[in-house]
């Protein structure tokens, strides 16, 4: 299958500054990708490169079997800035309908694009009027226009609630099984933790790592927390059968390292009526991201 991006040994320079240092991605056709980076690590020249509004020093960049910014990407690229902004006199009807003009697509398709981002009730008031929120969505229903094949999403959910954010997520869902490729920058770490496919980091313009969440923590081989919770009279018990264990009342905790986790939980499990509950945190999202970026700071 053909990837919608494809990037090979990518390195753009501003006068003499690396932004991006040799790097190399694909993002493939239903693929939904987290780009994760601190401020200044080169997300943002990334995106400007894959939209064509800046060239690469060197490497190279195809965008749906066409070249960054031609009128063949263009065509089935989609763009969602962090902060999308539009005439405040127009209405949302309108102003999606002025987008559907210039690209050449049925101006009746506004209000079934608005209301696919949950924005029908509100087509026809002013973007005034509009929160900041609101405002992103008619971002999106803009970035849907012409049934895209990559979506480059940068900071989406900015000024989105928990509600809009979990349906804002659905949406994407519901396009990657359509076969859009979403590519999607974010420092909100706990959402893209369970809502993407694959991770990629970037530090310091250099790509530090890339794989499944569950690769990434293989490979950084982070320690596991486990908390216990003992039955009455039984946390003495338990916490001489777990050495290195913090005891806090009825409560222990205890860390160690991912290849001790089995036989750890075996000891636990042995302990049998003496262990109320079990908990086992694996390394998160965030954890994974740090250790990644001191990798390379």
């Amino acid at each position: 299958m053909t990837s919608t991006l494809t990037i090979t040994h990518l390195t753009k320079r501003f006068q003499g500054v690396e932004a991006l240092t040799d790097v190399s991605l694909s993002v493939a056709p239903g693929e939904r990708v987290a780009l994760l980076g601190h401020n200044g690590a080169g997300k943002s020249t990334m995106m400007k490169v894959i939209l064509g509004l800046i060239p690469a020093t060197s490497g190279d960049v195809t965008v749906c079997d066409a070249a960054p910014g031609s009128p063949a990407a263009r065509r089935q690229v989609a763009y969602l800035p962090e902060n999308a902004a539009f005439h405040p006199a127009l209405t949302g009807e309108e102003q999606v309908r002025h987008y559907l003009r210039l690209r050449g697509e049925d101006a009746r398709q506004a209000l079934p694009l608005l209301a696919r981002v949950g924005l029908h009730d509100a087509a026809r008031r002013r973007i005034g009027t509009y929160s900041k929120g609101m405002r992103q969505r008619v971002g999106l229903a803009q970035a849907l226009i012409g049934h895209p094949r990559l979506l480059v999403l940068d900071e989406p959910t900015s000024g989105l609630d928990p509600v809009s954010r979990r349906e804002f997520y659905a949406l994407l869902d519901e396009l990657a099984a359509e076969g859009a490729s979403i590519l999607l920058s974010s420092h909100a770490l706990t959402e893209v933790e369970a809502r993407t496919d694959r991770i990629l980091v970037l530090s310091k313009g250099r790509l530090a790592a890339s794989g499944t969440l569950v690769d990434l923590r293989r490979e950084a081989d982070l320690p596991v927390v486990l908390h216990v919770t003992a039955r009455n009279g039984y946390a003495s018990d338990i916490a001489e059968a777990l050495p290195g264990a913090i005891r806090v009342g009825a409560a222990l905790h205890l860390t160690c390292p991912q290849s001790d986790k089995l036989a750890v939980l075996g000891r636990i499990t042995g302990l049998g009526d003496k262990v109320a509950d079990l908990e086992v945190l694996p390394p998160s999202l965030e954890d994974i991201y740090s250790h990644f970026s001191r990798g390379t700071v």
